[in-house]
């Protein structure tokens, strides 16, 4: 199935049968991504009052409680509110889920404290070039299987200068997606720069704005411009679990 969207002076034909999803699925067990020293997810049945919400114990149905933290356990998008007094919830704040998206690879590069840092200059050609693009999608290298799997807690993962994080703010950029646990380093004090750089958090607050974590971008995934879907399950709160799926295009 192919569909034509028309942005600004451009026509983009979309792979609509070709949707390849991004989301790192969360599951109750030690192989699943997880961050922040969580407790690994617990999906348990409801058992009471004679009750037992699993068929294979006998139950009539599944039944099961499900215990897991949005932003430690998988593929979730967050809203401003992660980093406010004030709350905000991402299923009243981010409305709008169909976006071009610029899918880029990165190497970060190492500083002499042995922090691996994405910086503006890895993406700037890249964002110039294609203006029409609301989202980006950052794939880092190394690029294994086992990102899907990894406790990322003490392991100092790379993160985005708050240079880099505000030049894409300063292009437009609403949607920010990448494959490692936070845009900002593991331990900074609470600084949160690249956050606050990318909300404009010190003017006028992107509130319509999102990040998404812990994605994984595929091998076979072209740098380029992509069709995004970017959905999430409808939590009041300021991070949810998400399936973004991107989808081929090419312009006319």
């Amino acid at each position: 199935m192919i569909a034509t969207i028309q942005h600004g002076n451009r026509n983009y034909q979309v792979q609509m049968n070709k949707g390849i999803d991004l989301s790192i699925p969360m599951k109750a067990d030690g192989d699943s991504v997880k961050a922040w020293y969580v407790d690994p997810i617990s999906i348990e049945p409801v058992i009471g009052d004679g009750f037992i919400g699993e068929v294979k114990q006998g139950g009539s149905v599944n039944f099961k409680n499900v215990l897991f933290n949005p932003h430690g356990h998988g593929t979730h998008t967050e809203c401003l509110g992660h980093i406010t007094e004030e709350f905000y919830s991402v299923n009243e704040l981010i409305t709008d889920f169909w976006h071009l998206a610029l899918v880029c690879t990165v190497q970060p590069e190492i500083n002499d404290k042995g922090e691996a840092i994405i910086k503006m200059k890895h993406v700037q050609e890249q964002i110039l070039a294609n203006p029409d693009c609301k989202a980006i999608i950052f794939r880092t290298l190394p690029n294994p299987l086992s990102k899907k799997t990894k406790n990322y807690a003490n392991t100092n993962p790379p993160f985005i200068s708050e240079e880099c994080a505000q030049f894409i703010c300063d292009q437009g950029i609403d949607h920010l997606l990448i494959d490692l646990p936070s845009v900002d380093p593991e331990v900074d004090g609470g600084k949160l720069l690249a956050h606050r750089a990318f909300w404009n958090f010190s003017g006028e607050r992107r509130m319509h704005a999102s990040i998404t974590e812990l994605i994984y971008v595929p091998e076979e995934v072209q740098d380029g411009v992509y069709f995004l879907h970017l959905s999430f399950a409808a939590f009041h709160n300021d991070a949810s679990p998400s399936k973004p799926i991107i989808y081929p295009t090419k312009v006319q």
